[in-house]
């Protein structure tokens, strides 16, 4: 399928974020899986993880900051952060406005929890 509407991507619920899963296997991409993710205002970072390839994130509205291996990083609208694979990553919006943005990852990047999970992150299925 050559085009996934956003109106009908699905949607998964976070108490901090909410994410659209746009390109991934299960809705015909082969090499690269693709979400739009809001961050809800005052959210603080989720517990850290990390990819074994490497994640790229293009902010589209507001404000955030991005940790790396514990480094706060100020993301503005039209930023990009790369997050390489092993870093530590979290994503935090102090700020009174959502933060919007579009991620990207290569197919089969498998996510490590800090609780030593792998898996394969759930808006990449």
């Amino acid at each position: 399928m050559p085009v996934v509407k956003g109106a009908t991507a699905p949607v998964f619920e976070l108490p901090t974020a909410t994410f659209t899963g746009l390109a991934a296997p299960s809705r015909g991409a082969k090499e690269t899986s693709v979400w739009r993710t809001l961050v809800k205002p005052g959210a603080e970072p989720g517990p850290p993880h990390s990819f074994d390839h490497e994640e790229v994130l293009v902010a589209i509205r507001g404000r955030a900051y991005a940790l790396l291996d514990g480094v706060r990083h100020d993301v503005a609208e039209g930023d990009a952060v790369i997050v390489p694979a092993g870093t530590l990553f979290g994503l935090g919006n102090p700020y009174d406005e959502p933060f919007e943005l579009v991620a990207a990852l290569p197919v089969g990047a498998m996510a490590t929890m800090p609780d030593g999970e792998v898996t394969v992150p759930f808006t990449a299925r």
